[in-house]
Parts: structure tokens; C-alpha cells; sequence
């Protein structure tokens, strides 16, 4: 492919790129001093009923804040990517519109970030019967529609709990990161195949560096790529319902990326 071959960010053999210009942007320390973050759901496998309970950040002021100044670092250490600098930009676009939530939830474990969530209230038999016409469409578009999925949210702070009993290094965060961000699975791609051979990388760095840092340990590449695809099945528009919703309100989560990103 055209743009694989003339692309100058994979050194004379093509190969660690990833390894060199990740890990170049991304010196911030672990923060595992802090201590664990508290969950408000127990630790277990979410219940098919939670898919029907609609919850909500309990301090949304805090948690929206600490998300989107997670969200800036994350956007900011994508910018720093060599190779990322180096695709066009249009697959630049197409890349942090695909993986933006899912990176943001990473550097979120990698902060320590804690919240707690809440049911939503529901309307009673008596409310709804009583609230008509103008009321009773702002409810519609209002209280109901506010929320996210229990199980959804239970996805993501099992995620949490993997990544911080692995007691996941800066390193490997690192590379977990170029896995996310370089996903070849998006049909617009114009360097696709480039773009598959940059993830592939960042498996294969990540497999290295596990083998020589945690040489009595088998099984953690195993098990950090068993979080990797836990985090894969996390959605985007929960993550913008349930960390930017509440500031943000109908405006668009591309046209923040956009601002954000671009700073327009």
C-alpha cells in the first residue's frame, strides 16, 4: 500500500516504531499511591436486570470534571504519537472518533479516577397519570431519558478492578493505548493495512516487554489482553452519557472532540 511504503515514521526496518514513540509520550507516573478507587457496585458479574436499571453519576460535578480533564490528556498524548502525526487527516479523524471513549476509560484506570453511581428516579403510576401535555413530553425527553445502563457501567468498573489487580505499569498502559487507538476495523481508513501493522506492533511490544519485566509470570500477557477485550466491548455512547451528558447536554460528543482536539 501506498502510504504504508512511503511512510517514514517505522524507522530503516520498519519496526518499533510504536515502542519508541508511545512510550517517549507517556512519562506520567503511576498514580496507585492514591489507593484503590471505591465502586458503588459489588464486584461481580453484571445480572441480566441491570440492563433494565438506569443509573447516574452521584457527584456528576466532580466525576464530569475529573473525566474530561482525563479525556484532554488523553487527546494530548494521542497528538504525540509520531505515527499518528504521520497518517492523513482524515484517518487521524476517523481513529480518535473510534477510540476516544475507550482510551479515555484507560487513562481513567491509569488515574485512580473513582466514582459512584445511582439509580434514576421513576415516575409513579400517580405522576403519570396526572402529568399531561407539555409536562408529560418534557418527562418523556427528560427523566427517562437521563441515564445509562446498569450492566453497561458494571462493564466498566470490572474493567477497573482488572486493570488495577494487575497493577498495570506506565509501560504497559502505554502500549495498551496503541493497541486501542490503532484499530484497523474501520471501513474509511485509507492506511489501513499500515494502521493494522501498528497495532500488531503495540501487541508485540507489549508481549516483550511482559516477557522481560515479569519473567515468573505466564499468564499476564494473557491476562492483559483479556482487559484489553473487555475494554474493546465497552460503548462510546455510554461513556458520553454517563461522563459528559450531565455538562454537556445535547451537544454533540464530535463536535467537543472536535474542539477539543483540534482547539477550535
Amino acid at each position: 500500500m501506498a502510504c504504508f511504503d512511503s511512510c517514514q515514521c517505522l524507522g530503516e526496518r520498519g519496526q518499533r516504531s510504536i515502542l519508541y514513540s508511545i512510550l517517549k509520550n507517556d512519562n506520567q507516573p503511576n498514580q496507585h499511591s492514591q489507593g484503590r478507587a471505591r465502586l458503588a457496585v459489588p464486584q461481580q458479574q453484571p445480572c441480566s436486570c441491570g440492563s433494565k436499571k438506569k443509573v447516574v453519576l452521584r457527584s456528576p460535578q466532580t466525576t464530569c470534571k475529573a473525566a474530561s480533564v482525563a479525556l484532554l490528556k488523553t487527546l494530548k498524548f494521542v497528538k504525540n504519537v509520531l505515527c499518528f502525526r504521520k497518517l492523513p487527516a482524515e484517518d487521524q479523524l476517523q481513529l480518535v472518533r473510534n477510540s476516544w471513549a475507550q482510551l479515555l476509560v484507560l487513562g481513567m484506570a491509569q488515574d485512580l479516577i473513582d466514582f459512584e453511581i445511582m439509580e434514576t428516579p421513576e415516575l409513579s403510576m400517580l405522576q403519570n397519570i396526572l402529568t399531561s401535555g407539555q409536562g408529560r413530553q418534557e418527562t418523556a425527553h427528560g427523566r427517562s431519558g437521563q441515564g445509562v445502563s446498569l450492566t453497561d457501567v458494571q462493564g466498566i468498573q470490572m474493567f477497573f478492578n482488572q486493570c488495577w489487580g494487575l497493577d498495570i505499569s506506565t509501560k504497559e498502559y502505554a502500549y495498551l493505548k496503541g493497541a486501542i487507538l490503532f484499530n484497523p476495523d474501520i471501513a474509511e481508513l485509507r492506511c489501513q493495512s499500515y494502521i493494522q501493522a501498528l497495532q500488531s506492533e503495540a501487541h508485540q511490544a507489549l508481549r516483550e516487554y511482559v516477557k522481560v519485566s515479569h519473567r515468573r509470570d505466564s499468564t499476564r500477557f494473557t491476562k492483559l489482553f483479556i482487559a484489553l477485550s473487555m475494554l474493546r466491548s465497552i460503548n462510546a455512547n455510554v461513556v458520553a452519557g454517563l461522563f459528559f451528558k450531565p455538562v454537556i447536554g445535547t451537544v454533540s460528543m464530535n463536535e467537543l472532540l472536535l474542539e477539543m482536539f483540534y482547539g477550535k
